[in-house]
């Protein structure tokens, strides 16, 4: 196995030198912008992160800011991300902070741990960026780069796995030099595993670990880390309904539970006959040419048959606890998810914004 002893001492060298040091969140490293751009890069990629980064700064530029917020006012700014229970953690985590510890994040990963939605590697991301502390990370970078380096086998989402790639990871911070760059040093593990150590044809040539890589020297590249077994995605369905009415459509918010959890979106149904079920309820008729094309959503662990169904409705349905007549031209400040935002910009894609209000 190859060994802890000065990798991080040249992880630091390479990511001064070739490392990325123009992203937004690195410009001014504060713990709240940091813990938000921490959360936001969870199973997504940097590329997609920064305009949505920006665009909620701009709104919520500080903790008291995001605490004062309503979660229907944090929504609109996560839709399209994904994984939304993360928004409805910062969410807590933000009122959490002001709340419990005087609008000041915790400065030590522990206590940055007790709070919703930071886990142990996101904990230490803080605490290494903001306060120099010797915690080591382990987000999906750098379980690449170490089940490369070191020849780990074996999936790392696998507890066992996992478990030793932590303790790598603690033992190579503390076989480090006392006055170690920590920022540097996270920054450039994760530059790393983005940059060179990706997921394929990495570029082995340029990375300051290859000397003494196991993955190289054995020409394993592909197959560290080890892939988890292919599951099949099992597919569901639904039907949507597009009820529009006197410049108006028709949305409910998902519970916080499940899929676009909390987020407004179209109702939604599993079957045909719950749909007509619905429509008769709401004295709504379903010509028979109201059925549009039918949409796939892939997540991660599932794939989503959309039909949708358009209807005009001359009478104004009254609004229920769950049920909003929206005017179009709030429609994009709307939190929709992002097939229902699709679908819904090809339908009515110019509308006047300006001073539109949602509900």
């Amino acid at each position: 196995m190859s060994s802890t002893e000065n990798l991080a001492a040249r992880v630091v060298a390479w990511q001064k030198q070739h490392g990325r040091h123009h992203l937004p969140w690195q410009q001014q490293r504060t713990p709240y912008r940091v813990w938000l751009s921490e959360i936001m890069l969870q199973q997504t990629q940097v590329t997609t992160v920064i305009d949505y980064y920006q665009r909620f700064l701009e709104r919520f530029p500080t903790v008291a800011d995001l605490a004062s917020a309503t979660q229907d006012d944090v929504m609109p700014y996560w839709a399209g991300l994904g994984y939304y229970a993360r928004a409805r953690n910062l969410h807590r985590c933000a009122q959490q902070v002001m709340c419990d510890h005087g609008g000041e994040f915790p400065p030590c990963s522990e206590q940055l741990a007790t709070l919703p939605g930071i886990g142990r590697s996101t904990a230490a991301a803080i605490a290494s960026f903001c306060f120099g502390e010797r915690s080591p990370i382990m987000d999906g970078n750098v379980k690449r780069v170490f089940t490369r380096y070191f020849g780990i086998h074996g999936h790392p989402q696998q507890r066992q796995i996992e478990l030793k790639l932590w303790a790598l990871a603690e033992e190579t911070v503390e076989r480090s030099p006392a006055d170690l760059d920590m920022a540097a040093y996270t920054q450039g593990l994760m530059d790393l595993g983005s940059m060179l150590c990706t997921r394929s044809k990495p570029n082995c040539q340029q990375c300051p670990l290859v000397s003494d890589c196991y993955a190289h020297a054995n020409q394993q590249t592909a197959e560290l880390p080890t892939r988890k077994p292919r599951a099949v995605q099992p597919e569901r369905e639904c039907h949507v309904v597009i009820v529009e009415s006197d410049g108006h459509v028709l949305l409910e918010q998902r519970p916080d539970h499940g899929i676009w959890g909390g987020l407004w979106t179209l109702p939604q149904f599993e079957t045909v006959g719950d749909l007509k079920d619905f429509s008769q309820s709401l004295g709504i008729t379903l010509p028979k040419d109201s059925r549009m094309a039918a949409m796939l959503h892939v997540f991660s662990h599932f794939k989503l048959h959309i039909n949708p169904w358009f209807v005009q409705s001359t009478d104004t349905i009254e609004r229920s606890a769950n049920h909003h007549w929206v005017p179009l031209e709030a429609l994009p400040n709307a939190a929709l998810p992002a097939p229902i935002r699709k679908l819904m910009d090809g339908l009515y894609p110019n509308p006047e914004t300006e001073a539109a209000t949602l509900f």
